[in-house]
Order: structure tokens, then C-alpha cells, then sequence
């Protein structure tokens, strides 16, 4: 199957956005993870309901909000513009941030069923021989998280690919900077030639959603097989 060069740039755009949205989403999504599991604090029920509250919005309203917040006359996004010179509206930054938000709330839920699934009395032999709580985190829980850590960021990945939504919405459609595979699907949809590209694109989306839940599916057992040392 041969894709066209503007096909081959949605594709690899669309890579490169999910890839820096799991990363940058990582170190987040393993502290919300950790709050709501391990922590009792004023308004958690409240946060995380704000955490999955993605996965109820239609992703339009989510990346509207973002628009209004990191836009360049946002209230977050006009300061970070004026004061740090980092612009996230009609940027491919802007669709990695979308994509970021949209794949955060199955991220934390892997990973917080992950962290409840170890074994505390495991972390607690580790401190009882004077291991710092940060050296316990490391060295004991986040190498029993490893299965879900990779779930996570597997499935958070797959999400990034896919979205379109609230891409559209805050990034609009930019060829080559903003136009992300369901982008170009969209596009070539509304043209009258446009149904081969975008069937050659849905099957490359098709392939890519099938490769994602393969590997994380084989990525968690093998994880899994380390972690209980068979």
C-alpha cells in the first residue's frame, strides 16, 4: 500500500504527536495515579472526576476549553506566549497537548490500578531496611507498576492517534503542522476524489489501533512475568 507524500506527513505528524503526548503526559499521569490511590486529601472525589471528565465531554467542548486556556489570548496560554515565548493554538504542539488530555484519563486509570495491585507489605520490608521513601518508589513500586505502567502509556498512545476532535478544534487544519491522521481522513472525506487516501488511511489507523493493543497486551505479560521472576 503506497501513500501519497501528503498521506505519509499526516501519518508521521500523527507519530510524532502521540509519542510526545504519552511522554509528556507520563510523570502527570504517575503522580495523579499515586495521589488518588495512596493519598486522602480535601476534594480528591472532585479530582478525579475533572481527570476522567475527558472521557464523558464531547471532545469539540474539550478542545474548546483548551483553546479558551492555552489559546494565544487564553488565560494560561496568553502569559506562557508573552512571558516564555511558547505558543500551543495552531501549533503541533497544541495538537500533542489535545491529544495529551484526551489519552490522560485511561493512562491514570492503568496506572492506579497498577499501584493499588502492589503489595505494600513489599514497600514497607524495603523502608524497614532504611530505604528512603523516594528510593522505596523507585527501586520496589515502580518496577511491580511495570504492567500497567506499559498498558497506560500503550493505550494512552492508541488514543493520541485517533483523536481528532478536540485536535480540530484547538489546533484546526493545518497541512504538514496540525493535519494528524483522523485530520486527513476528515479532509479527504469532503473531497470528491478523496475516497482512496482516506480508505488507505483507515486501514493504516485500523492497523495501527490492532499493533497497539498487541503489543501492550504482549508488553504486560512478558512485564508481568518479570515482575513475579518466572
Amino acid at each position: 500500500m503506497n501513500l501519497s507524500p501528503e498521506e505519509t506527513t499526516a501519518l508521521l505528524l500523527s507519530l510524532k504527536v502521540a509519542f510526545w503526548a504519552t511522554l509528556a503526559s507520563f510523570p502527570f499521569g504517575l503522580l495523579a495515579a499515586w495521589a488518588l490511590a495512596r493519598r486522602s486529601f480535601p476534594g480528591k472525589a472532585a479530582l478525579d472526576a475533572i481527570i476522567h471528565l475527558p472521557l464523558i465531554l464531547p471532545p469539540v467542548v474539550t478542545g474548546y476549553l483548551l483553546l479558551l486556556a492555552f489559546g494565544r489570548k487564553g488565560l494560561i496560554g496568553a502569559w506562557l506566549a508573552d512571558s516564555l515565548g511558547i505558543v500551543f493554538a495552531f501549533r503541533w504542539t497544541g495538537a500533542a497537548l489535545a491529544c495529551a488530555v484526551m489519552g490522560f484519563p485511561l493512562m491514570v486509570q492503568a496506572f492506579r490500578l497498577s499501584l493499588l495491585a502492589v503489595d505494600r507489605k513489599l514497600e514497607q520490608a524495603a523502608a524497614t531496611l532504611g530505604a528512603a521513601p523516594a528510593w522505596v518508589f523507585l527501586t520496589v513500586t515502580l518496577p511491580l507498576m511495570l504492567p500497567g505502567l506499559l498498558t497506560g502509556m500503550v493505550l494512552s498512545f492508541a488514543r493520541a492517534v485517533g483523536e481528532f476532535g478536540a485536535t480540530i478544534t484547538f489546533v484546526s487544519n493545518i497541512p504538514g503542522e496540525t493535519q494528524t491522521l483522523p485530520v486527513a481522513i476528515h479532509v479527504f472525506l469532503q473531497q470528491p476524489d478523496g475516497d482512496g487516501p482516506a480508505i488507505r488511511l483507515v486501514i493504516v489507523s485500523i492497523i495501527l489501533a490492532v499493533s497497539a493493543l498487541i503489543v501492550s497486551e504482549i508488553l504486560s505479560r512478558r512485564a508481568a512475568r518479570l515482575v513475579s521472576g518466572q
